[in-house]
């Protein structure tokens, strides 16, 4: 089934369509849909590099609203239908754990973790459950989403081609690395200025 469905986006990449296809999977994927934007967003940048930053922009939009919607699943419908979401993605039995640390870190877990292939929706579920002040999860939100998008789309559109196969194998690294690289700069802004 997820092959099917992997395929079926790879072809919705290549139509007319794309950026409301983008739209529409950036927004569903941050509250259940289980295949993440990059799918659609690499194909779609490869094929047309002068559009990389409205595709990186229309993914951003459509993942932060798509947030919303998951931290209303977390706050209102948590039992119905966010507790099942979590058991697809297997994360129910480290819930309780992971959202006291959210309770804690909420900003920067969301905003560290939402630059990762981590599921977002984990993260907008649990910040609706835990009850994160909404202006500071959308804050978090797109900061978190627009660094993962740009990343990918500057990455594309500088090196095309032979950075996607580098990307869709190792997005993980890529997006740890920039991650330590934005902290390290953090603590050296803060320390040195």
């Amino acid at each position: 089934m997820m092959r099917r469905l992997y395929d079926w986006m790879m072809n919705l990449a290549r139509s007319d369509r794309a950026p409301h296809a983008l739209f529409a999977v950036s927004f569903i994927e941050s509250s259940f849909f289980p295949i993440p934007p990059d799918v659609m967003l690499v194909p779609m940048v490869i094929a047309n590099r002068l559009k990389a930053w409205w595709y990186a922009t229309v993914a951003t939009i459509g993942s932060v609203l798509g947030g919303a919607a998951g931290y209303a699943i977390g706050y209102f419908f948590f039992e119905q239908i966010g507790r099942p979401i979590l058991d697809f993605y297997g994360k129910s039995g480290s819930f309780g754990e992971f959202a006291s640390w959210f309770n804690e870190w909420g900003v920067w877990i969301l905003i560290i973790k939402g630059m990762t292939p981590f599921p977002y929706k984990v993260l907008t579920i649990t910040a609706g459950v835990t009850h994160m002040p909404f202006l500071e999860f959308m804050a978090a939100s797109v900061v978190a989403r627009a660094m993962r998008f740009y990343l990918v789309a500057g990455l594309l559109y500088f090196f095309g081609e032979p950075i996607r196969e580098f990307i869709e194998k190792r997005l993980t690294l890529v997006t740890t690395v920039f991650v330590v690289v934005l902290v390290l700069g953090f603590v050296a802004v803060k320390y040195l200025f």
